[in-house]
């Protein structure tokens, strides 16, 4: 009898729902756990035989990868975009869990790569830098309302300088908007002391990779960048062609066709039918569609990439959509330079 268990966790802050199947299919047990270390772990180390465990991409996620996968024959962290099994029917915890576990079972679940402890801290102050560029972006945009709102002009960026920061407050009479761009000014200077120290920890960081000196080579990319894509791509031998790399990028062309086969003399045969184009795929990693997006357009002032860019013009393609077949380039350029660890070579742009 084979014995192998699936196990589908649907992780919630205080509550952790358990649902376990066995190789046939049937629940052997359903359980409610507290989302605790020893909790969780009691309950996994009181188990026999092959035990795979699933569970959405969410907060815990990455915590609990870590601490279940020496347990664990096996551990999924799966992509809840594709579970669309778990939104039909019932909803419930319980429900949610044992639909996962079912999941599991059958092979139909996307697994999230999660990489090894060095990518994880890569992550997290990749994580820290975007989230205080975020910050910066929104105390500016919040700053400049406060004069457009008054019919103010405060083009360039001298409103956030702190030379010039007693001039611009008092060009603003009312005493609460005066209070509160001087609030905001503190919150954006405070904002960027803590991105510089952000940014120095992540490429600090990003060194330590292997592969950072030859992705550093790469029109487009200075540290910041390679050390974005290391953090959240971690190694390029997860996709076997640029054909899976692009998706991930959100770089793929999405086509749709229908009526794809017919009958001809008799015989099955397949119709030399235009597939229509639906844009770029949906789902994919945005941090990383950013990062390509602003490497392709400086990569623009490379001879290479610049004559490339133009060749496409000179045939009649729009400007954005060249600048995305720039885009497309450059990310299948990087994926087999890191993959074969060679140094860039303009002959790769054609």
């Amino acid at each position: 009898m084979n014995n192998v268990k699936y196990v589908g966790m649907d992780v919630h802050k205080a509550i952790t729902v358990i649902v376990v199947l066995n190789a046939l299919g049937q629940i052997e047990s359903r359980m409610q756990v507290k989302t605790k270390a020893e909790n969780l772990c009691d309950f996994f180390r009181g188990m026999s035989g092959k035990v795979e465990v699933v569970f959405e991409e969410g907060t815990h996620s990455a915590w609990l990868h870590k601490l279940l996968k020496p347990l664990v024959a096996s551990v999924i962290v799966c992509d809840p975009r594709h579970n669309k099994l778990i939104g039909d029917g019932s909803k419930s915890d319980d429900d949610d869990a044992e639909k996962l576990a079912y999941l599991l079972r059958l092979g139909s679940v996307k697994s999230i790569y999660k990489g090894d402890d060095q990518q994880q801290q890569l992550k997290e102050l990749s994580r820290t830098y975007d989230n205080l560029v975020e910050d910066a972006t929104r105390a500016k945009n919040r700053l400049k309302a406060i004069y457009r709102g008054r019919g103010i002009d405060c083009p360039g960026h001298a409103v956030y300088r702190a030379d010039q920061r007693a001039e611009w407050l008092a060009k603003l009479s009312d005493e609460g908007a005066r209070f509160r761009a001087q609030s905001l000014l503190d919150q954006l200077e405070a904002i960027q002391q803590l991105r510089k120290q952000a940014k120095s920890r992540l490429i600090a960081q990003a060194r330590k990779h292997a592969d950072y000196p030859i992705l550093l080579k790469l029109p487009g990319f200075g540290p910041v960048r390679v050390a974005q894509m290391i953090a959240i791509v971690g190694t390029p031998h997860r996709f076997r062609t640029k054909r899976q790399f692009w998706p991930y990028c959100g770089y793929a062309v999405v086509r749709q066709t229908s009526a794809d086969y017919g009958i001809v003399e008799g015989k099955i045969v397949k119709q030399q039918k235009k597939a229509s184009t639906r844009g770029l795929n949906r789902n994919h990693n945005p941090q990383l569609k950013q990062v390509f997006k602003g490497a392709a357009l400086t990569a623009l002032r490379h001879e290479a990439f610049k004559a490339y860019y133009q060749r496409l013009i000179d045939k009649g393609t729009s400007p954005e959509l060249a600048r995305v077949s720039v885009a497309r380039k450059l990310a299948a350029i990087t994926l087999a330079i890191w993959q074969s660890r060679e140094e860039f070579d303009a002959s790769r742009v054609a």
